[in-house]
């Protein structure tokens, strides 16, 4: 056999690629997934919503759904120092958003005197009030409270017949963003209205209901972190909300807060002693906003706050037209009184 009689050797394919390349190709693509996912877990553990991460943080529910993809790839791809860590931001994230989806064991006092609440921002009083009215009847809503309330949207509810259903009232209507009122069943023991820094108005009120004690209420409203020059009147105002506990009257704060429980600032608020109705019942991840149309919504960014002395029964949110809210209506158990 001679030289010239040997095989030529085979060229490797211009196509494979050598799988050490593969394999790392795979895995820095994997880890891309997971980085992301694992800062905004961090940003959401520790409250650092700053800036343009406000608004995002509020699809923070979201995102939690997204990091099971990344960690799924990882198994799928035997990379296990990667699906780890993604496992660990997946858990993280899971912890901060699954637990306002499942009812509380501590749901608040059983006995007491049952007070029924709906609030609703009213869209510059455009909402329809014969159909908030309707609401309040049908819900025996003993505590009305509407945001973006206007002289129009006041006397709309008026025509309705909201006076026949809850006569004493505490309004400041105003002709943009910035009125609020509340509507109650019962006598006003106090009532004020009190401006916040973001320069919204909101209605006060002390009520004591047959056989409770006194309970505190105030319509709701923060300025919106819709821009730069919005974000340090929006913390403020949030911040400036009435801590619960004390020795005066059990608080209930409800309206249009501009925050989910993904915001560090609200969920400080509910650290003094409050309680988030919905997510106290298991529906704390149904959106309210926004709902144009009687859309479902894509954020949770309206609520009721109780103070922990206050039970909760249940939680239930109602699409009302032209209004880009959904309304929120809480079944609650008030302290007897002596």
């Amino acid at each position: 056999m001679t030289l010239t009689d040997s095989p030529a050797p085979t060229p490797p394919s211009p196509s494979a690629k050598p799988p050490a390349r593969r394999r790392t190709g795979v895995t820095v693509v994997l880890w891309l997934l997971v980085v992301p996912g694992a800062l905004w877990f961090l940003g959401r553990a520790f409250g650092l919503e700053r800036g343009a991460l406000i608004m995002l943080f509020a699809g923070t529910p979201f995102v939690a759904a997204w990091t099971l993809i990344p960690f799924l790839a990882a198994l799928v791809a035997r990379r296990w120092a990667t699906a780890i860590v993604a496992g660990i931001v997946a858990a993280g994230m899971a912890v901060c958003v699954l637990p306002r989806a499942l009812p509380d064991r501590d749901q608040g006092p059983t006995e007491g005197v049952a007070l029924r609440v709906l609030t609703i921002n009213t869209l510059y009083g455009e909402a329809d009030a014969a159909q908030i009215v309707q609401l309040v009847r049908d819900g025996d809503v003993g505590v009305l409270a509407v945001q973006e309330f206007t002289p129009r949207g006041e006397s709309a509810l008026k025509a309705a017949g909201i006076g026949d259903l809850l006569p004493h009232q505490q309004l400041t209507a105003a002709r943009d963003a910035g009125g609020s009122g509340l509507y109650s069943r019962y006598p006003m023991l106090t009532r004020s209205t009190r401006d916040n820094d973001g320069g919204f108005q909101q209605a006060t009120a002390t009520i004591q209901p047959d056989g409770a004690a006194p309970v505190y209420l105030e319509s709701v409203h923060p300025l919106a972190p819709a821009g730069p020059d919005m974000y340090d009147g929006w913390r403020s105002d949030i911040r400036e909300q009435p801590a619960a506990g004390g020795d005066g009257p059990a608080k209930i704060l409800l309206g249009d807060f501009n925050a989910t429980l993904d915001h560090g600032v609200l969920r400080d608020l509910i650290d003094t002693g409050y309680r988030d109705a919905a997510s106290t019942v298991g529906k704390g991840l149904v959106p309210s906003w926004p709902a144009f149309n009687g859309s479902r919504g894509l954020v949770t960014i309206d609520h009721v706050l109780v103070d922990e002395r206050i039970g909760v029964r249940d939680v239930e949110v109602h699409s009302v037209t032209d209004s880009d809210h959904r309304a929120i209506f809480a079944s609650l158990v008030l302290p007897a009184g002596s």
